[in-house]
């Protein structure tokens, strides 16, 4: 038991380390799983491998997802993605293969991360897992590789943001919206290596989708990780997903925060990222009526369920406008059908939208939906740096799936209210 009040990371990194830590402290910690992608897996595997361990050290606490290039766009891709089925096949690991979709959906889907759960993975959006209360976060393909073969790592144990989010969103405004806000409040390097706690009644009012969402984004303003409170939609969510006890863990009441921000979220109006940083949030009005070439729907960040309805809501009865590349990739295969039994996907198609293989989709750059040179781009994604959908000379504005889909319906950048009833 702790003799000092503890926030979420410095009790989560406490119990697993089995030492009474505090921010700032550096532990050796057990993790609870780990993970992969094809643009990080190919490195882990030959690092893996060179430090001569037989077998890894949980082969249920370890998966591989290909979702970054579903399917392959080329020879080179191939092979590792063939070096990745190959090292499942000899470990024993499980392997999500093209079209199941984005890691950051499919590993929460088959309830393989829990609350107060420490968890690495190969990828930046790891923090996503901090909307189920876990501490998640991205590492290096090395780092992952050192824990696949000994379940262990070390972690600096990072301060904490505390952020209250009070009020209530107005019509038009979504978790995207939100987290845009908060991305522009607190800058690219306002929370480096640092926890940040979300609370209060927006937060409340997100639905699971939402949540994932604003946890996803805490890597933009160079966060560590993310927790947002385990409530009763959260534990509703997990137990369709999982028969295993589910631990929350809550910050004590006096615990120690580097920063407490309180914002009032009813002031909040749709945002939109202009280039080249995600930072460069700006009330809509601002970036209205900027032309655009393409739309991009999905990603780990927005490509959930809620986030097709609202877009299928707006798009419904009206066309994308003539000369608009309008792309929509679903976070996962499950997603996929159920939006095909609700029709969403009828609705999309028939609007104008192509529809590509659930999985991360033009996001990286790699393939499916490269703009081109002098392109702007308005998209669901986290990201939107020069060169992050694949063409250095294409401008991207990041805005919310409502946005989105109001933006491809006119062709410029649009405010979603004009379409919400």
């Amino acid at each position: 038991m702790s003799k000092r009040p503890q926030t979420i990371a410095e009790k989560i990194l406490s119990k697993h380390s089995g030492s009474d830590c505090y921010a700032d402290d550096f532990v050796l910690a057990k993790i609870d799983f780990c993970f992969g992608q094809d643009g990080t897996s190919s490195i882990i595997i030959d690092r893996f491998k060179e430090l001569g361990k037989p077998k890894v050290f949980d082969k249920n606490k370890f998966c591989m997802v290909v979702d970054h290039n579903s399917p392959s766009p080329n020879l080179g891709v191939s092979a590792v993605h063939s070096k990745m089925r190959a090292f499942a096949k000899e470990e024993g690991v499980d392997l999500f293969d093209i079209g199941c979709g984005v890691c950051h959906q499919i590993i929460p889907e088959y309830g393989l991360v829990l609350p107060g759960y420490l968890v690495l993975g190969a990828d930046s959006h790891t923090c996503t897992y901090g909307a189920l209360g876990a501490l998640s976060t991205g590492v290096g393909s090395t780092d992952l590789a050192i824990a696949l073969a000994s379940g262990m790592n070390w972690f600096k144990v990072p301060q904490t943001i505390k952020i209250n989010l009070k009020g209530k969103l107005g019509r038009g405004v979504f978790a995207k919206d939100l987290v845009l806000y908060v991305t522009g409040f607190l800058g690219a390097n306002g929370a480096t290596y640092k926890a940040i706690e979300f609370y209060g009644p927006a937060i409340d009012n997100l639905d699971m989708d939402g949540r994932f969402t604003i946890a996803n984004m805490a890597v933009e303003v160079g966060a560590k990780c993310a927790f947002l409170p385990v409530d009763k939609k959260t534990l509703s969510w997990l137990k369709k997903r999982t028969k295993s006890k589910i631990n929350p863990v809550k910050a004590d009441k006096n615990a120690k925060y580097s920063q407490e921000i309180e914002i009032d979220v009813s002031k909040i109006s749709p945002i939109v990222s202009a280039p080249h940083s995600p930072d460069n949030a700006k009330p809509i009005g601002e970036l209205e009526g900027k032309v655009i070439q393409e739309g991009y729907l999905g990603t780990c960040t927005n490509g959930r369920l809620e986030d097709l309805k609202i877009a299928a809501k707006i798009l419904k009865g009206r066309v994308v406008a003539k000369g608009i590349k309008f792309i929509v990739a679903p976070a996962s295969s499950s997603i996929y059908l159920e939006a095909l039994k609700l029709g969403l996907i009828e609705t999309l198609v028939k609007s104008g939208a192509v529809m590509v293989a659930a999985g991360c989709g033009p996001c990286v750059g790699t393939h499916n939906g490269v703009p081109a040179d002098g392109e702007n781009v308005i998209s669901t994604a986290n990201r939107n740096f020069k060169g992050r959908m694949g063409n250095p000379n294409a401008f991207i504005y990041l805005a919310s799936p409502a946005t989105v889909a109001a933006s491809v319906i006119t062709g410029k950048i649009t405010d979603p209210r004009r379409f919400l009833t």
